[in-house]
């Protein structure tokens, strides 16, 4: 099998050639535990989920280590602490419980190794001490500090100079910096924050900065130099490209990663994500809840429903889109829920998975198979079997998969009062408003059906609750 993937750092599509391959490395930069994790952090989390079963497809699941780690110390965690009157490690132990289940419901295999940040305290400290002695680092004012100018290709990951972004940096310099860019690896802890004794000749207890954490636990778990790292597009600067800072410079190699991914922005419903809009939404709201489009979501549907786009795409996460996910699942379930597992994916799949995860087109394959599926019931085996390899699908039945409305807890009242509104928008031409509407019902599980009346000319909906 010949894998592509799409390289961050050169800019192309290239032949994946691992480094050794009776081990390939690959490191996810994980969750913040201080909350539920939001549906934007989901797809990272779904999407090097692919890969990692389409590498254990392609070198045997005994060859690949994924490592994805936790970070449990942070300034939003000590807020949260803070705010909610319990300890840190009571808040990092609830979350980190919370983002295991949530990711679990989306079929998400678990990693090979999950450090934390805490368990790598020493690690962090080491990396400090031997970016200063190496003259890459500073000592000052109780931080230890990146010394940005040190480096010749600073900026090379998120293709910026030093000087783009010293004029484009809007955030006060602190007095102790010798450059604007320069940023912390470990910083003084103040009364009532986790601390550890400092690095570096420094007195006091402090913790680590954010980007020395990912260095420590990656260079531990998977060596100086590793085959792939991946993250979310918000991530390549800085945060990734401090990584491959401290730790090419404290390694002193040329690279951090061969290959750097990363999967593009999601937003809902046509806007950005923010609380202020209205439109935060956790998984666990969309798993448990009736927090989105008047309806909760199964986990699989939630996975079919990202793997809907390119995962270098951004996403627009709409009901309408989770409503078609729901539907092939359910299709799914009525044709293969009693059928037995084939020994391999379909080779078109994989084929198509190996060219940089092209799930789009995936997708548009298994339609395919279930229509063979659907007239030749020895096709059923390979498609479960390709289904189940892309976790997309774990013998569930329609009622399991259908945890949404259905027709006994439709509100017809409401459902009239919406189709009224829908009705009087698209007498206005809001069109925008007439669609949310329409989303707002089929999210209720609720589909409609448009025609005109022969004798007045006016259009007549009717309804119907979809399964």
């Amino acid at each position: 099998m010949s894998l592509t993937l799409y390289n961050t750092l050169s800019r192309k599509k290239e032949a994946f050639e691992p480094i050794d391959p009776e081990n390939v490395r690959m490191y996810v930069c994980g969750p913040t535990v201080y909350d539920y994790a939001h549906i934007g952090n989901a797809r990272p989390v779904i999407v090097f989920d692919v890969l990692f079963r389409v590498l254990r497809h392609a070198y045997g699941a005994d060859h690949v280590t994924y490592v994805r780690n936790i970070t449990d110390v942070d300034d939003k965690i000590n807020a949260r602490a803070a705010d909610e009157g319990c300890s840190i490690r009571d808040l990092t132990e609830r979350t980190a419980k919370q983002f295991h289940e949530d990711i679990a419901a989306l079929g998400v295999l678990p990693p090979t190794v999950e450090p934390r940040a805490t368990d790598h305290i020493e690690e962090m400290k080491a990396l400090c001490e031997t970016l200063v002695e190496k003259g890459h680092a500073y000592a000052a004012e109780g931080h230890v500090l990146f010394d940005v100018n040190s480096m010749a290709d600073y900026g090379r990951l998120s293709n910026r100079s030093v000087d783009e972004m010293e004029a484009g940096a809007r955030v006060e310099v602190a007095p102790y910096k010798k450059g604007p860019m320069d940023f912390v690896l470990w910083k003084p802890s103040k009364d009532g924050e986790p601390g550890w004794p400092s690095p570096c000749g420094i007195e006091g207890n402090g913790r680590p900065g954010w980007h020395i954490e990912c260095s420590a636990m990656a260079g531990k778990h998977l060596g100086d130099v590793f085959d792939i790292h991946g993250g979310g597009i918000d991530l390549a600067f800085p945060h990734h490209e401090n990584e491959v800072a401290q730790s090419r410079c404290a390694h002193g190699t040329d690279a951090m990663a061969r290959v750097w991914m990363h999967n593009g922005f999601l937003q809902v419903e046509g806007e950005k994500m923010s609380k202020s809009l209205g439109n935060f939404i956790t998984i666990h709201e969309l798993l448990d809840t009736q927090g989105f489009g008047g309806s909760r979501w199964h986990g699989r549907v939630v996975r079919w429903a990202m793997l809907g786009t390119h995962y270098r795409q951004p996403i627009d996460w709409t009901v309408d889109r989770l409503v078609q996910a729901r539907s092939s699942l359910f299709e799914i379930a009525e044709l293969l829920h009693d059928a037995d597992v084939g020994e391999a994916p379909n080779e078109e799949v994989v084929a198509a998975l190996s060219d940089d995860l092209n799930t789009p087109s995936t997708l548009s394959i298994i339609h395919g198979l279930m229509k063979s599926a659907r007239r030749n019931p020895d096709k059923r085996a390979e498609l479960k079997a390709t289904l189940q390899f892309m976790g997309l699908y774990g013998s569930e039945t329609v009622d399991e998969l259908d945890v949404g409305r259905t027709a006994c807890d439709v509100d017809e009242a409401a459902v009239e009062d919406l189709i009224a509104a829908r009705l009087a928008a698209r007498r206005d031409k809001n069109w925008a408003e007439a669609d949310r509407i329409r989303d707002e019902l089929s999210g209720m599980g609720v589909q409609l059906k448009d025609a005109k009346d022969p004798e007045t000319g006016e259009v007549v909906t009717t309804w119907e609750v979809a399964r």
